[in-house]
C-alpha cells in the first residue's frame, strides 16, 4: 500500500530489541554495528485517494 507520512510521529514504543529483531543480519551488514530497535508509533498519514488517516 502506497502512503506519505503528513505529520510526526508520536506515541514511539520499543516492540523489539536486537534478539528479537528478524533481519538483524542484513542491517547489520548494511548499516553496520548498533543498538538495533523495532518501533512502532502513530502518524498521521495521506493515502492514494487523498484521503487522511491516523
Amino acid at each position: 500500500m502506497d502512503f506519505r507520512i503528513v505529520g510526526q510521529i508520536t506515541q514511539v514504543e520499543v516492540i523489539a530489541s536486537s534478539p528479537g529483531i528478524r533481519v538483524l543480519h542484513y542491517l547489520r551488514k548494511a548499516y553496520g554495528q548498533g543498538r538495533w530497535r523495532k518501533l512502532k508509533g502513530v502518524a498521521l498519514v495521506q493515502l492514494p485517494n487523498d484521503s487522511l488517516r491516523r
